[in-house]
């Protein structure tokens, strides 16, 4: 599941071009209607040509409105960043690109938007578009932007529509699943009632799963409550997993108790923090240097709060420079060491920066020229020894100790304390042996990857059993060219049998021979099916001895459900062609013993004639005898081996 937003100025088509991809209007509100001009947060989805599902966050352009659309892109996986081909590059081009390099969303599709208002000939709108075209480019350069492809496009006529999709399409391809590291999270971006449901919230969920019936938390208040219903894309689901715009029905918690910048989890998973420790870029273009003690906005997730920040390590920050900030929030926010933010200035207002933030429960106000506290932050940013042997972990996936160790770059000492502290917490476990071996090719698998093959796993098996309602289960091999593209190690089918054992052992996956099937899967026939069932083992119980063909079933029942009669054992099939109910097989093979042990060996026509049926049946009957070593022939004759 992934998530795109979109970026640009005001009037540049954004809303409209989500209308013409999806069908969806975005803007809710009747004042947004009414004015043509996105206000607060829109949402839409669609479906991509090779099938993934995306949400859509559209946000406003206004600057007047820039607070709303932070509180919607901190989640995305990539932009749709409109420029209209009328108007070119604006100031909330550049503040918006500014924001999403800031934030290090990575990358999307440039869309120049209004293309059909470009007027004269073919020529001389093509030139037009070729200048603007190369003035976004120069604005890219330099930014996370800087490669990505531009489409030309009128959301009015449906020109170059089909190529947006298709790049946007290219542009998530690659993109690895989102973490699951078992501690969800969701900041809540809106907020709301519906008659005879009650509190609903939305956002953007990361970093682990929601599921139905769950008791959650709202922080900071600490709330407790309960998940009473969870929807995507207007879809009841019964788990939400991360990465997915997700619609979170509450019970035990009243709508207004809760508000845009909340996070949803799981209790006692995260704790807030009124004070932060980051590392901070001031913009090139900021209109003056940043300085101590200064009161700016912060935006965190969907949060915005007040920060005074404290300047560290230096007097003043110039535009273009990085620096260290402790910011002293004037309410609690929910953020995690990595996060990314944003730093505005409320009056004149004016985006300033932003970085990552490196501590999120520094236990006391820093003097700000301490060279220790500097060093220590130094230290924070690049992470301790378990920080570091774990993102090995995540970069690299299912893969033998030693993969991890070299990844890492630590020292034999660190990486072995570092792989305690991270068995110990449950961050990464042992796929392959004992917490005892310590063999440098045993298989490990950091906790967050792990979620995301199981889920991948348990997924790719229930399509097929919705695809296929009529089989058994998935046969193994496919079900590994399903998870190709997380089982990337050079041992991948080591990797894949361990990966099947282990969600056997979990309960996730059961092994029927070379088929794998989610627990309580079972054949079911329709109605219609089942008549159909009833009426050829009927013509089966008719005939016992001279029964119909594979064909001849499969003409009258269908291939998918003769299929399924054979992967429930009711009909044995014998090479080429030739059927038998299990009860008459049986029947035959103990009769055709019995024969045997009293009248010593038999010829086909002895046994053609006993069951007064033809040489067909007989001699499917007696060959596949032979190759279960039931029976061995000599000459004409069978005898019991």
């Amino acid at each position: 599941m992934r998530v795109i937003g979109t970026a640009g100025h005001v009037d540049h088509g954004k809303s409209t071009l989500i209308e013409a991809l999806t069908g969806t209007h975005p803007d809710r509100l009747k004042e947004e209607r009414e004015r043509e001009m996105t206000i607060d947060l829109g949402f839409a989805w669609m479906t991509l040509p090779g099938g993934d599902e995306i949400g859509i966050v559209d946000v406003p352009g206004h600057r007047d409105f820039i607070e709303n659309m932070l509180a919607g892109v901190g989640g995305i996986d990539a932009a749709l960043f409109v420029i209209a081909a009328d108007e070119g590059v604006m100031p909330q081009t550049r503040e918006h690109l500014a924001i999403l390099d800031i934030l290090q969303i990575q990358g999307g599709v440039i869309v120049l938007t209004k293309i059909d208002l470009v007027g004269g000939d073919e020529q001389s709108r093509s030139e037009w578009l070729d200048l603007v075209e190369d003035d976004v480019r120069s604005v890219m350069i330099g930014t996370i932007f800087e490669d990505a492809p531009i489409v030309r496009v009128s959301a009015r006529t449906g020109e170059g529509l089909d190529e947006l999709i298709l790049s946007l399409q290219s542009c998530l391809s690659n993109r690895p699943p989102r973490p699951d590291t078992g501690k969800p999270r969701l900041p809540v971006d809106r907020v709301f009632t519906i008659a005879g449901f009650g509190t609903v919230v939305t956002g953007t969920l990361t970093d682990g799963r929601l599921k139905a019936g769950e008791e959650l938390e709202i922080l900071p208040e600490k709330l407790r409550g309960r998940i009473r219903g969870l929807q995507t894309h207007k879809r009841k689901e019964d788990t939400a997993v991360p990465g997915s715009r997700t619609a979170v029905n509450i019970s035990g918690i009243n709508v207004d108790q809760i508000k845009r910048g909340d996070v949803v989890t799981h209790p006692g998973s995260y704790g807030a923090s009124k004070r932060i420790d980051v590392r901070f870029r001031l913009l090139p273009d900021a209109s003056l240097p940043l300085e101590h003690n200064t009161e700016l906005k912060l935006y965190i997730g969907a949060a915005e709060v007040l920060a005074r920040l404290r300047l560290l390590g230096t007097e003043v920050l110039n535009p273009g420079d990085n620096g260290w900030l402790q910011l002293e929030l004037s309410e609690p926010v929910v953020a995690v060491r990595g996060d990314r933010y944003i730093l505005r200035r409320p009056s004149p207002a004016e985006t300033l920066g932003g970085g990552t933030v490196v501590d999120t429960q520094p236990k006391k106000r820093h003097k700000r020229f301490d060279q220790e506290v500097i060093s220590r932050l130094e230290s924070l940013e690049k992470g301790t020894p378990a920080d570091i042997l774990l993102q090995a972990f995540q970069t690299l996936g299912i893969t033998p100790l030693q993969n991890v160790i070299t990844r890492s770059s630590l020292g034999e000492g660190q990486a072995k304390d570092a792989l305690d502290e991270l068995l110990i917490s449950g961050d990464i476990f042992y796929l392959e042996g004992t917490p005892d071996e310590r063999k440098r090719d045993s298989l490990f698998a950091s906790r967050g990857y792990w979620n995301q093959v199981s889920s991948k796993a348990a997924t790719e098996v229930e399509n097929y059993h919705s695809n296929y309602p009529l089989r058994k289960g998935m046969p193994r091999e496919e079900l590994k060219s399903r998870l190709k593209t997380l089982l990337h190690n050079e041992t991948s089918q080591r990797i894949f049998l361990a990966v099947v054992r282990r969600l056997v052992q979990e309960g996730e996956l059961e092994e029927i021979g070379p088929l794998v099937r989610r627990p309580g899967h079972e054949i079911r026939f329709k109605p219609v099916q089942q008549r159909q069932v009833d009426e050829l083992l009927a013509r089966f119980a008719a005939s016992p001895n001279t029964p119909p063909t594979l064909k001849d079933a499969q003409t009258e029942a269908g291939e998918d459900v003769v299929a399924a009669l054979i992967d429930l054992g009711e009909l044995i099939q014998l090479p080429p062609d030739v059927l038998f109910r299990r009860e008459d097989y049986n029947r035959m093979v103990s009769e055709i013993r019995n024969m045997i042990a009293t009248q010593g060996p038999v010829s086909a026509a002895q046994v053609r004639d006993k069951f007064n049926t033809s040489r067909r049946y007989v001699l499917a009957l007696l060959e596949h005898l032979d190759s279960l070593g039931v029976t061995v022939r000599e000459g004409d004759v069978r005898r019991l081996k």
